[in-house]
């Protein structure tokens, strides 16, 4: 029982970290965006956490642990039921590290996370309404549905190459970050760049308006990461959080310093946005295989995941998509080559586990560009997606909300 206890008491605590790391996303997300647009990325992201933990509790925990199941689809019932014992008392042997509740509230926390990576993609010219919609069909629904694969105990789980088994994602890299960013690529292509973004095919910077409170949002998501990877050894084990610890901050920091010195030779300015977005690239890519790392390993995954932030950003804008926080070059693509690394580097490193990495991510792209595309094509000519080219010019937050984030100063942002 003490053991039990003091794990528990763990996991509490990196729970409210990674609910912390929400105020981290909004930082950010209104940092790198405009201020007539504040009310209603706000709006978004505490309508993800608030609907996404109760559709969680209602679906999505019981359709990502479904107990057994075919591998592919499994549902455990609607909303959640304490495990008891015959005698009908509170069953704590549930889980050595934790209890049923506890690892509710944990695993819904890294839920609404998917979605919260959308929001800022799809920032500054998206309708709320249809946004919503997206946000339910999607935390509800594709997110348990992918996590079954894997921490469910589905397919992916004992998925065979040679002599090898099992995909590794220790704490997300695919599971939450790609699962966000493979729908992000695919609501940013169907929505369209913001008005002014490119000019004569050429991208043109749209600047966020508060730089300090972006770089605030990356330190709170640094640390939240705590809790987001110390948390996913499931248990308060020294030898096991101290490592993931480490590897988790090691990584974060080669990301900021590679991405910022990448930039600096590419564009001739220390770039303070591409800094922290290294950063964020960095903690990414060290969540597939966190315990599975050595400080080196966590060194060199997190750098050449701050290179990878620098020329991403700027593919995805020769692509004409307008990504206007960089969700797609952090969250997607910093989320596959964390994935792949633990078939590179680490414990796990080896050819066999490479390629099980490698099809593990083309199963997962498959199914959420397929999901997120029928979601968001069938909202977009059903009930529009993109919002008039006066509102966008004027701001969301007037015409969505009715509300002004800043009403004592404002400037004319057109």
């Amino acid at each position: 029982m003490e053991l039990l206890t003091t794990n528990n008491v763990w996991m509490m605590i990196c729970t409210a970290l990674v609910f912390f790391m929400h105020l981290g996303f909004a930082f950010l997300e209104i940092g790198l965006t405009r201020q007539k647009n504040t009310i209603n990325i706000l709006f978004k992201n505490i309508f993800i956490i608030t609907v996404g933990l109760l559709l969680y509790c209602l679906v999505g925990f019981n359709l990502m642990y479904p107990g057994e199941f075919n591998g592919f689809l499994g549902f455990a019932g609607i909303g959640l039921d304490s495990p008891l014992t015959a005698e009908g008392a509170l069953d704590l042997t549930y889980n050595e590290g934790y209890t049923y509740w506890t690892d509710f509230l944990f695993q819904g926390m890294f839920a609404a996370t998917a979605a919260t990576i959308v929001s800022g993609a799809v920032a500054e010219r998206m309708k709320i309404l249809p946004f919503m919609i997206f946000t339910v069909v999607y935390v509800g629904f594709v997110y348990p549905i992918a996590g079954s694969w894997q921490w469910g105990g589905g397919f992916l789980s004992t998925l065979e190459f040679g002599e090898t088994e099992g995909f590794y994602d220790f704490a997300g890299s695919t599971l939450v970050h790609s699962v966000g960013g493979w729908a992000a690529i695919i609501a940013v292509w169907l929505l369209g760049s913001r008005i002014g973004k490119f000019k004569n095919g050429k991208p043109q910077a749209i600047p966020g308006h508060n730089i300090p409170l972006a770089t605030a949002g990356v330190l709170i998501l640094w640390l939240g990461w705590f809790g987001f990877n110390g948390g996913s050894v499931l248990s308060a084990d020294p030898a096991g959080t101290s490592l993931t610890l480490v590897t988790t901050c090691l990584a974060a920091a080669a990301g900021g310093v590679v991405s910022m010195l990448v930039s600096t030779a590419m564009y001739k300015n220390l770039d303070l946005t591409m800094f922290l977005n290294g950063i964020l690239g960095g903690l990414v890519g060290i969540t597939a295989g966190a315990d599975q790392m050595s400080p080196t390993d966590a060194i060199l995954i997190g750098a050449i995941a701050g290179a990878l932030i620098v020329f991403a950003v700027r593919f995805v804008d020769k692509l004409r998509l307008d990504d206007p926080v960089g969700a797609i070059a952090v969250h997607l693509i910093c989320g596959i080559w964390g994935t792949l690394a633990v078939g590179i580097f680490g414990a796990k490193a080896g050819f066999e586990q490479f390629m099980i990495q490698l099809i593990g991510v083309g199963c997962y792209a498959v199914f959420c560009i397929v999901t997120a595309f029928i979601i968001i094509f069938t909202l977009k000519k059903t009930m529009g997606i993109r919002v008039s080219e006066k509102e966008e010019l004027e701001g969301l937050d007037g015409y969505e909300h009715g509300m002004d984030a800043y009403p004592d100063f404002r400037l004319n942002e057109h």
